[in-house]
């Protein structure tokens, strides 16, 4: 990946933002727990913003105003 901000990344670029491996990337999608990609012109493709809201938890519904 270059330093440009990614929008959308193929299957290898997502599985780096998320430090695994291509296999073990698509594992995880196909099992459900990360997201499936979108099609742009007939390419699979991961929506960056989606990935790393994530990693960051913000991604987590329903669980607003838990105090940990």
């Amino acid at each position: 990946m270059s330093d440009r901000a990614l929008l959308y990344a193929r299957d290898r670029n997502a599985a780096k933002l998320l430090d695994m491996s291509t296999a073990e990337f698509c594992k995880l999608v196909a099992g459900g727990f990360l997201p499936a990609p979108v099609k742009i012109g007939g390419h699979e493709r991961w929506d960056v913003t989606d990935l790393r809201r994530i990693i960051s938890g913000d991604a987590i519904d329903g669980c607003g105003g838990v105090d940990w």
